[in-house]
């Protein structure tokens, strides 16, 4: 899935950087506290590490229930071949977001949404009826997401649709098989808000990807959300937006102190920061609060920029993420950290 902020592409480096502060084992437990599709909590948990992972918003939470809260699914051939068989629906999709519905909305042809429609129904029929396993359903709704994804008529994100349906939104959408990443330790999902669950978990490795600017996740990815939901609401607008979570990490006068509060409170030795050049926080302010509790650290890798993100004033072609490394004084005597930090 297209997904702005994805740590995929830069999973080794940041790994390779955790090896640098902390000798990984089976034994380490690492918090993806603000995991989106949960590319680094994928990752550390394939290296067989025990992973929390954390979202606040429904589709993130969804991927995140499969890819990490699952480690095996049984049965599922036969029912992705039975989803899609399933008959076409007119509901949510088709009235919000296709040319059928009252504002014509293009998000997706017709047949999609209908389609769309008819296998989102089928899951909750199925989940009531207790036709599928709880993991089933994880595994259902997050391969759900990913094929909406592949034929939305987008530039990547939600916040508006094309004027005209692309190659891609054309196809005829499938559920097809996604990964399971097997596991021998229990991994969980949290949809929660970070500052709030940082109170009531715990760890070896924090791993922080908070948002570097004003873009609301909640707005770019609605649609997702809606999936997930499947609720009744009114749309608003051109693009059908919802109400959305607004995260304090996007306002400039609220990140300083939301981050402050949420390194203070954390009861893992390591923190890890990803954040880059063009966010809210400078690298000096990101030191300063980190050298605050302990000893800090960094690490960059230039990479290039999100292609779809072209109209910001901001129009260098490459982007540096900086990894922010803190070993926290009051815990390090937790773990066995590298000695030359």
């Amino acid at each position: 899935m297209n997904y702005i902020g994805s740590k995929h592409q830069l999973a080794p480096f940041i790994y390779e950087s955790t090896q640098a502060i902390l000798p990984l084992t089976e034994e380490t437990v690492v918090c993806d506290l603000f995991a989106g599709t949960g590319a680094m909590g994928r990752y550390f948990k394939a290296k067989g590490h025990r992973v929390i992972a954390n979202d606040v918003e429904d589709y993130a939470y969804a991927l995140n229930a499969h890819y990490i809260g699952n480690n095996e699914v049984a049965g599922v051939d036969d029912l992705l071949e039975a989803l899609n068989a399933s008959p076409a629906k007119t509901g949510l999709f088709v009235e919000h977001y296709s040319p059928e519905g009252r504002e014509k909305r293009q998000y997706f042809t017709v047949d999609n949404a209908k389609k769309i429609d008819g296998i989102r129904q089928k899951i909750q029929e199925w989940s009531d009826r207790h036709y599928i396993s709880p993991a089933q359903e994880r595994y259902l709704l997050a391969a759900s997401l990913e094929a909406l994804d592949r034929v939305a008529n987008t530039a990547s994100v939600y916040a508006a649709y094309l004027k005209s349906f692309k190659k891609t939104a054309l196809a005829p959408i499938e559920v097809t098989a996604i990964p399971t990443i097997p596991n021998t330790q229990e991994c969980t999902a949290y949809q929660s808000d970070a500052n709030e669950l940082i109170h009531s978990i715990s760890g070896d490795i924090l791993y922080l990807d908070p948002p570097y600017n004003g873009r609301q996740y909640g707005n770019y990815y609605h649609i997702l959300n809606t999936f997930i939901r499947y609720d009744n609401f009114e749309p608003r607008g051109k693009t059908g937006m919802r109400d959305y979570y607004r995260s304090d990490y996007c306002k400039r006068p609220k990140v300083k102190d939301a981050f402050r509060d949420l390194v203070a409170a954390a009861d893992f030795p390591v923190i890890l920061l990803s954040y880059n050049n063009e966010g809210l926080m400078s690298v000096d302010e990101i030191q300063e609060i980190m050298g605050q509790y302990g000893d800090y650290r960094q690490f960059q890798k230039s990479y290039p920029r999100y292609k779809a993100d072209t109209k910001r004033d901001y129009t260098a072609k490459d982007t540096v993420e900086y990894l922010h490394c803190l070993v926290k004084t009051t815990a390090a005597h937790r773990c066995d950290l590298v000695s030359s930090v």
